[in-house]
């Protein structure tokens, strides 16, 4: 299965892997002007599909991008899914732009490959990390739909110019901050963290970052393990204090403890496999039992 990929078009159905979709003049390639989702697949059907296409519906409304209905949607994703492998993790991006300069419809496709071994090391060993400073206060993209906040978009130009920068300076990812140096959120990534027995994230709402699908799943769920659930503004500073643990979530890498915050090691915390176990990571052969609940093999 290495390197297998499978494409699909809305209105056209699975397409071969190596024919064009996308249009020179697509506005998605020409100016950026489109979003995407990303979701796990496991026993080959993507996990979360429904939080993803309202996060998705959400976006576009920001936008004022006209999307095909949810439903057309959900069946080009099961679509793309129908002949996956069931023991095969798999990365479903659903991609949808304005299309064509002048004259539209939107584009929309999908594509779906193999979870490839990296991600799978970070959610078993974890990760290091530094800060970058984003350039913005805390709050000054609350309410600002220009500045694409909250949005997952296709303008991913200072995204990957960070994951770049992680690459030059040998750390794996990177935690973004605001100008008064509180924590934000990493290019593909929420950060998660234990104050005390509080399961916490940073708030989406006043701070314009993404609200992770995977993050949002995991608050809701943690009084399963105990844990009351919060969003809170912090600091780098007391991140490297938090004993409980600190963690990076995003769709496909599940959770990643953060092992080092700027070069200052962070301590093991006790929690990571109950939390990894909580949202279906526990183990590689990942599938879904009655009603899309994850089963996990012990």
């Amino acid at each position: 299965m290495s390197g297998h990929q499978i494409v699909a078009v809305l209105g056209r159905g699975v397409v071969p892997a190596d024919q064009p979709v996308v249009r020179a003049d697509d506005l998605g390639v020409l100016h950026g002007d489109g979003l995407f989702e990303t979701m796990h697949v496991r026993a080959g059907r993507p996990w979360l599909r429904d939080e993803h296409l309202a996060r998705l519906a959400r976006s576009a409304e920001t936008l004022d991008l006209l999307l095909p209905s949810t439903t057309e949607l959900a069946d080009l994703i099961d679509t793309t899914c129908a002949n996956w492998p069931v023991d095969t993790e798999g990365a479903l991006r659903l991609v949808c732009t304005r299309g064509p300069e002048g004259s539209g419809p939107v584009t929309v496709f999908t594509t779906l490959s193999e979870v490839g071994p990296a991600i799978r090391r970070a959610r078993q060993a974890g990760i290091t990390v530094a800060t970058l400073p984003l350039g913005v206060a805390a709050n000054s993209r609350a309410g600002t739909s220009w500045l694409l906040t909250g949005v997952k978009s296709t303008s991913y130009g200072v995204s990957a110019a960070t994951r770049r920068w992680a690459v030059a300076h040998d750390v794996d990812d990177v935690l973004w901050t605001s100008i008064e140096g509180y924590a934000l959120e990493g290019p593909t990534a929420n950060v998660v963290w234990l104050d005390g027995d509080t399961l916490c994230t940073v708030p989406a709402d006043s701070t314009g970052i993404l609200p992770g699908v995977t993050a949002g799943w995991l608050l809701a769920h943690a009084d399963q393990l105990g844990f009351p659930a919060a969003e809170r503004l912090v600091t780098p500073a007391e991140l490297r204090q938090a004993t409980g643990g600190v963690w990076f979530t995003s769709s496909v890498r599940g959770l990643a403890e953060v092992r080092t915050l700027d070069g200052m090691p962070l301590p093991a915390s006790p929690h990571t496999a109950a939390l990894r176990e909580l949202l279906g990571f526990a183990v590689s052969d990942l599938q879904t039992g009655p009603a899309g609940v994850v089963s996990r093999l012990v």
